[in-house]
């Protein structure tokens, strides 16, 4: 067993090539989880996840990517027992050992992928040093923070969306040439019939409501 949120010699202590992060979403072809980290560490301090909690949602989206390629099924809930058995180090040794066994068994390299889980410090490693963003609690103008949010997830919608059809196509289930995704998110105000990208509608300060009730 392995704790998961534990620095180790494997753990990188600087950024650009040499991120674990970036080694292991190149190795596993984790496409979008790169983005999502740094969604969910900047995000509202109601929504965001700590280090702690994205080391485990990095580790747990990698265990799944692992089961799926080695076709393994499981039951609703058992991934996250798996991830458990394998990190937690109050599991016994016995139920570790039938975890390791299970997987192993399904052509899963347990060494390889419990070396490839990743620490806090890995996290905070691959968000400030490679992705170059930070936290911050103060007091930052709303629409902009907001606008810089519905940017990020229109980015990581695209790549998502890109990953689904490169993957459709080369596995010969769709036929489809070169292409760009365009992903236009749109607010329709049902009162005065203006219709805005949400960044735009940010930008303006409001919809044809607000000029129609600052005229009046």
């Amino acid at each position: 067993m392995t704790d998961a949120n534990e620095p180790d010699s494997s753990d990188d202590t600087t950024g650009d090539s040499n991120s674990k992060i970036v080694r292991v979403l190149q190795r596993y072809e984790l496409v979008g989880l790169g983005d999502e980290l740094v969604e969910y560490w900047t995000d509202e301090a109601t929504e965001r996840k700590s280090l702690r909690e994205l080391a485990d949602y990095f580790n747990r989206e990698l265990l799944a990517r692992v089961l799926r390629d080695a076709s393994v099924d499981t039951l609703d809930g058992e991934q996250a027992n798996l991830y458990r058995l394998l990190t937690d180090e109050s599991v016994s040794s016995g139920a570790a050992v039938q975890a390791t066994n299970r997987l192993e068994q399904q052509g899963i390299d347990v060494d390889r992928l419990t070396a490839d889980f990743v620490s806090r410090q890995a996290i905070h490693t691959y968000l400030t040093s490679y992705r170059d963003v930070s936290y911050s609690s103060s007091d930052d103008d709303p629409v902009e923070t907001e606008t810089t949010n519905v940017r990020r997830l229109r980015r990581r919608m695209t790549t998502i969306v890109e990953s689904k059809i490169e993957r459709l196509r080369n596995t010969g289930h769709i036929t489809l040439g070169a292409f760009n995704v365009l992903i236009d998110v749109r607010v329709l105000c049902e009162d005065c019939g203006a219709q805005y990208q949400v960044t735009e509608l940010f930008d303006r300060g409001g919809c044809e409501c607000t000029t129609d009730s600052s005229d009046r």
